[in-house]
């Protein structure tokens, strides 16, 4: 490990920071001690709930909810001790490889199933069993009275178990397994309502969509195995940074992207996540705030030495990115359904997030740290949301909502206070990150800066504006109530997390941001960022533009969805209104480029199977039957039909000795 660890020395800083410190403890692993020793626990617990609450049936019905949220609970409060324990060490030791068992071992492939307890799996951990545990808290309210409440509970604790071994997985073999249950749970979470043909839909096309970007990543892993012979975080990702094919490496990379443009619901994979608010909105908290959505960013973060060792897959991040931020911005401004406009502004924030990965060492703590202080206050707005549904009937359209601040007021505070923060009014959580990115993206040299900067920036007045939009359209203005609601305030178990979450959105970024403590936590994983690092403008000049721009798009928002009625049928709208309430087409492009030329080609190859195929193993078989019922006939029975053949025979085989001769 010493002499691995001291040729990784001589390549550039950040991969050798990276690798090795990845891979300086893995002679740890079987020496866990402590509470680090237990980390398996992480993942069994709610696997045990799920487990319980699958196969226990209707006798667990009455208690299944409340073991669920309490084992998810028990999963954040085992990830808590580990983290402690982490403090208590040295920065360059806190890294440990736990190994489980042997799982694979085949003459020279030899794998290992363990969990990476590292600096950047730790924050994952503790963002997805803190913000995991509040959503169970909420859906024992929200889902108080659906009698399938108790299959609800056991898929939820099976999401957090998959993504808990997502996150953890020391090889990406054993990450794809955890990748691939994420899908599963996500499957059965978004199409919990099956019986409503729509959302039953709505499920299919997110497994489907997401099983293009799994392709790519189950290349990229076959690919390391041909490459390096080893799928383990510490051998592929230590050759990465020690001078690696770069070929090798831009396939690999891209093909990783794939995977993360699948999941996280990036350019051009993004279709699916407006049609997946069908689930039921603690679903939408948690898989598509805090926690899924997020495992493409750690996927490219955690794969840095392979991007860094490949620029051109490293480039394509950022443009991915930067093409997602200004997609998901556009498309929120249009939309009135309140949850597929958070949709749109999830599939907008991972795009920044996803724009940082890109960038190198001055990106990758400033990406964790937005994915961070995003899933807390979007998580908030998307509970939010769902008390605003608790109590208008379970209506969406922000058309029909208005001055809901005097009937929901703690609703109304909590969701401002995420409002705030995505819009990253300080002090509030997204003035630390977000900001910060949009700094880093006007860092580097030629047109890159100035491209990837501005539409970092101009995203961040877009932002404001949709934003402002939906917060002006649900609590100001003019009520706009069909007869049969009356809005209420929903109940503690349901305002208790959307309190927690709001206090984390206004003062989370402000914890770990003053201080430097997120970067300075994540720098032996992702590296220190470059010293000589200077965006092309001012800091202080890109705080004053942002700031401008976000007062701009509050005041626009202002002006036309608060100070002026709003009406409650969608105006026909100009050219680019109507695209963006069709999601820029990309339904209907995936159709025109993906489904129809499919259905051609499956067609095609229908016809070439039964006509061809088929058809030619059907006539050779008419051929020879026909032959053979032909033939047949000769064989009649009279001694003078058979003679009469003999004496042809004869005649045709003195006439060949003839010809011979």
């Amino acid at each position: 490990m010493g002499t691995l660890v001291q040729t990784l020395a001589s390549s550039p800083s950040t991969l050798s920071t990276y690798a090795a410190g990845l891979a300086a403890h893995e002679g740890e692993a079987h020496a866990a001690t402590g509470v680090t020793a237990y980390a398996w626990l992480l993942v069994a617990l709610p696997l045990l709930g799920s487990a319980v609450l699958l196969l226990g049936g209707r006798r667990t019905d009455k208690f299944g909810p409340v073991l669920a949220t309490v084992l998810s609970w028990g999963a954040f409060v085992v990830g808590a001790l580990v983290f402690v324990a982490m403090l208590g060490r040295d920065s360059g030791s806190r890294a440990m490889n736990v190994n489980l068992y042997d799982w694979i071992n085949d003459g020279a492939f030899k794998l290992s199933a363990g969990l990476l307890v590292d600096q950047l799996s730790m924050v994952f951990v503790l963002l997805i069993t803190f913000v995991g545990s509040l959503i169970h808290v909420y859906s024992l309210g929200y889902m108080e009275h659906d009698p399938d409440k108790r299959r609800f509970f056991a898929y939820l604790n099976l999401f957090v178990a998959a993504m808990l071994l997502l996150v953890l997985a020391n090889s990406y073999l054993l990450l794809y397994v955890g990748w691939e249950g994420v899908g599963l749970a996500s499957y059965l979470l978004i199409g919990f309502w099956n019986y409503n043909p729509a959302y039953a839909t709505a499920a299919n096309k997110a497994f489907i969509a997401n099983r293009v970007g799994d392709f790519g990543l189950s290349i990229a892993i076959i690919v390391m195995f041909f490459h390096f012979g080893a799928v383990d975080f510490q051998t592929v990702l230590g050759a990465a940074g020690n001078n690696a094919n770069q070929g090798f490496m831009t396939a690999i990379g891209l093909m990783l992207l794939l995977g993360a443009c699948g999941k996280s619901a990036q350019f051009p994979l993004q279709s699916w996540l407006g049609d997946a608010m069908a689930g039921p909105t603690p679903v939408s908290a948690l898989i598509h705030a805090a926690t899924m959505v997020t495992a493409g960013v750690y996927l490219v973060v955690r794969s840095a030495p392979i991007f860094e060792a490949a620029p051109t897959a490293q480039l394509v991040v950022v443009i991915v990115g930067a093409i997602t931020l200004l997609f998901g911005a556009i498309v929120g401004c249009a939309k009135d359904d309140i949850k597929k406009a958070l949709a749109a502004s999830t599939m907008s924030q991972i795009g920044y997030m996803m724009l940082a990965a890109g960038l190198g060492p001055v990106g990758y703590a400033f990406a964790v740290f937005h994915l961070l202080t995003h899933g807390f206050f979007k998580a908030g707005m998307f509970l939010g949301a769902g008390s605003v549904m608790h109590g208008m009937n379970d209506q969406v359209d922000m058309r029909r909502f208005g001055r809901l601040s005097g009937a929901m007021k703690i609703t109304w505070v909590t969701f401002g206070l995420g409002w705030l923060a995505i819009l990253g009014v300080p002090p509030f959580s997204g003035y630390w990150s977000k900001d910060k990115i949009i700094e880093a993206a006007f860092i580097g040299e030629g047109w890159r800066p100035w491209v990837f900067g501005l539409a970092a920036l101009i995203g961040a007045g877009i932002t404001a504006f949709y934003m402002s939009r939906l917060f002006f359209m649900t609590f100001h203005g003019k009520k706009r109530w069909t007869d049969d609601v009356h809005p209420h305030e929903s109940g503690l178990l349901m305002t208790v997390p959307m309190m927690i979450l709001a206090v984390g959105s206004a003062f989370l970024g402000l914890i770990l941001g003053v201080s430097g403590g997120i970067t300075n936590w994540l720098e032996p994983v992702t590296g220190a960022e470059p010293e000589n690092a200077h965006p092309v403008l001012p800091a202080w000049l890109l705080v004053v533009l942002t700031l401008v721009l976000v007062a701009a798009g509050i005041a626009l928002a202002w002006m036309r969805y608060w100070r002026d009625d709003v009406p409650v049928r969608a105006p026909a709208g100009r050219l680019a209104t109507r695209a963006a309430r069709q999601d820029l087409y990309q339904d209907q492009v995936n159709e025109a480029l993906l489904m129809r030329p499919g259905l051609h080609l499956t067609r095609s190859l229908v016809f070439a199977d039964s006509k061809g195929v088929d058809g030619a193993a059907g006539g050779l078989a008419a051929l020879v039957g026909g032959t053979s019922s032909r033939l047949r006939r000769l064989q009649n029975g009279f001694a003078r039909s058979y003679a009469l053949t003999m004496l042809a025979g004869v005649v045709a085989i003195l006439g060949a000795l003839w010809v011979i001769s």
